[in-house]
């Protein structure tokens, strides 16, 4: 008999190949495969031809499995055919859910094991040649979801907005005009801000503008999730390194890359 066994791997920020090696090695192994709406349908490829794959993921904010159903058929799969893969995208330890899925098949007898994984956070900014720290212009970097489990803007914003620190913000589209109006009562309408959709992706979307004018930048471009905001005087880094340009070939495809 097969032991019941989980693996969590994050799968990385889009493309198929910011997958860790060892994220391939136990997908290779995999006898069922429970996988995120993110994540490159390309690594499914790398699993046993016997390997059950069963999509779990959220599409257009609709979800065929909620999180208690998603922990449950974990459970029952590693219990019924052995080795689970948890496929996630970035990482699934930042916002993620996964140390929910991780305790819950621990107390249900399946032995359990994380491989990190290549989080959006700083790594989509990184491929957009926005540093997140630099020497006197940003001591830290603040990672915030945009989002509450009950769809309103996180509290924790109130305060980030108020420090020098470079902000990360996901899931944070829907609130990004309450986000530019924050920054406006702390005095920062000048402060630079981007945006980039579907990052390390054929399809990655840049917009640069300040608080004052992003709103207005992504609505003309029809910018959405998935996305990453950046907020900070580090995005004017990238601006001046020529990521200003209308479009840029990268090893990707095509970025276009838009501002005002």
């Amino acid at each position: 008999m097969k032991i019941p066994k989980l693996t969590l791997i994050g799968a990385g920020l889009g493309a198929a190949d910011l997958i860790t090696l060892r994220g391939m090695r136990a997908l290779a192994c995999a006898d069922v495969i429970l996988y995120d709406a993110l994540i490159d349908p390309i690594l499914l490829d790398h699993a046993p031809a016997h390997a059950e794959r069963v999509f779990v993921g959220k599409r257009r904010g609709r979800c065929e499995f909620s999180q208690p159903d998603i922990n449950h058929l974990i459970v029952q799969y590693a219990h019924s055919y052995g080795h689970v893969v948890r496929l996630k995208g970035g990482d699934p330890f930042i916002f993620g859910r996964g140390f929910e899925e991780l305790t819950f098949a621990q107390d249900c007898g399946v032995e359990v094991s994380v491989i990190p994984g290549v989080s959006s956070s700083y790594a989509v900014p990184a491929l957009a040649s926005i540093p997140l720290t630099c020497r006197g212009v940003s001591e830290s970097f603040w990672v915030l979801t945009g989002t509450t489990k009950d769809h309103q803007l996180y509290d924790d914003i109130r305060v980030a907005v108020r420090s020098t620190a470079t902000l990360l913000i996901l899931m944070g589209m829907k609130h990004l005009p309450e986000i530019t109006d924050l920054l406006f009562s702390v005095g920062k309408a000048e402060m630079p801000v981007a945006i980039i959709q579907n990052g390390s992706t054929a399809n990655e979307r840049v917009a640069f503008g300040t608080a004052e004018t992003i709103v207005a930048e992504v609505e003309r471009e029809g910018l959405s999730n998935p996305a990453v905001i950046v907020v900070g005087e580090v995005v004017r880094l990238a601006q001046g390194m020529g990521v200003r340009t209308m479009e840029r070939k990268t090893n990707r495809g095509t970025v276009l890359a838009v501002h005002r």
